[in-house]
């Protein structure tokens, strides 16, 4: 029998992946045991380049502070643009203010309005993740790209397999995400990729008040603990 080939340096690879274990353990370890001191919050999402004076940078602020007058924790991504804005509104408001940080090229650097005791970071997107589902009591998600995608459309799958509670999931900015709906409805929907019910996952807001009102409603029927 001929002899298994690998690449070059291809034990060496085998070897890194098994020790990165023990740190991806110690990330999981340190968020659990920091995030489960907190208390309820509300994730707010958005895109790291939209800058103060930017309608939604502002209307991040004013959600992020009205989430914080009605009793909940706030947490971001904890960088610039719309996770400084939730941050900048929770700290507003008296608030918990938590940040997940995590080291970018282009973006991340702790904002100033996240708690001193209550800034963590992480260098596995997976492992942040993780942490925003689990001690998320909702999902506020303003407009943003990619990264804000990716957190919205996890949470729906995760809510849609069974393998997380439900929670809200509310999409703030209609005129921003009104096409994203219309296409989900008028193309997944019709195609027979999801079903009806898959339309109650996510709800439309324009104001913090809207958003407060989804969260405090939904919360009135249901207990509020980690989700998984």
């Amino acid at each position: 029998m001929r002899k298994e080939q690998h690449p070059k340096g291809w034990n060496e690879i085998k070897t890194n992946d098994s020790w990165a274990i023990f740190k991806i353990m110690g990330e999981f370890v340190n968020g659990f045991e920091r995030m489960s001191a907190i208390g309820p919050c509300v994730s707010i999402f958005g895109s790291a380049r939209t800058r103060p004076g930017d309608k939604y940078y502002e209307l991040a602020v004013d959600v992020a502070e009205s989430i914080a007058r009605a009793g909940y924790g706030v947490i971001t991504g904890g960088g610039p643009g719309i996770m400084e804005a939730g941050n900048r509104g929770a700290n507003k408001a008296g608030g918990t203010s938590v940040g997940l940080n995590i080291d970018l090229p282009f973006e991340q650097h702790d904002n100033p309005y996240i708690d001193s005791d209550k800034s963590l970071d992480f260098d596995y997107f997976f492992v942040r993740k993780v942490m925003f589902v689990k001690y998320s009591q909702g999902f506020v998600v303003m407009p943003g790209g990619f990264g804000t995608l990716d957190e919205l459309f996890e949470a729906m799958t995760l809510i849609q397999t069974h393998k997380i509670g439900k929670f809200p999931i509310i999409l703030v900015g209609s005129d921003f995400w009104g096409g994203l709906v219309e296409w989900i409805k008028n193309t997944m929907l019709e195609a027979g990729n999801i079903s009806a019910q898959d339309l109650d996952l996510v709800k439309l807001a324009d104001t913090e008040d809207e958003v407060v009102e989804i969260i405090d409603t939904y919360y009135k029927g249901h207990t509020m603990s980690p989700n998984f």
